[in-house]
């Protein structure tokens, strides 16, 4: 895929988060993205064909402790798609952002709903006569 379908990708990301894409250079195929309040990376682009892979990283010392997740998923084994890593990216900085960790949110909704149960168990013995 060449740089620009890549940045075109980046762009339709983006209108799915918080992220912005505020830069790109072809020559070094880097794509630079930002979201309120001042979470910044970058990803560096493989050459088609070469075998590289993406490489994520940050110029902001706040953000770089959150990009390890991201990075670790890079560097595991298989091909991975631009949407796939910026996704991964995305997930890493939720906490930045304000947002809350996407297995918290399930685990929120499983727990409301066993709430929701618990006051039809507080019924006073059904079925045991109470003589």
């Amino acid at each position: 895929m060449d740089f620009q379908q890549l940045a075109d990708a980046a762009e339709q990301w983006c209108s799915n988060t918080p992220f912005e894409l505020i830069a790109t250079e072809d020559t070094e195929r880097r794509m630079d993205f930002y979201a309120d309040p001042g979470v910044s990376f970058y990803v560096l682009c493989p050459d088609n064909g070469c075998g590289d892979s993406f490489h994520v990283w940050s110029e902001s010392e706040d953000c770089l402790p959150f990009l390890q997740l991201a990075q670790d998923y890079i560097s595991s084994c298989g091909k991975k798609t631009l949407h796939e890593v910026l996704e991964k990216v995305f997930k890493s900085f939720r906490p930045l952002l304000g947002l809350p960790d996407a297995e918290e949110d399930a685990f929120e909704e499983y727990s409301a709903d066993v709430e929701e149960e618990e006051p039809e168990a507080d019924h006073p013995q059904m079925g045991v006569s109470q003589q």
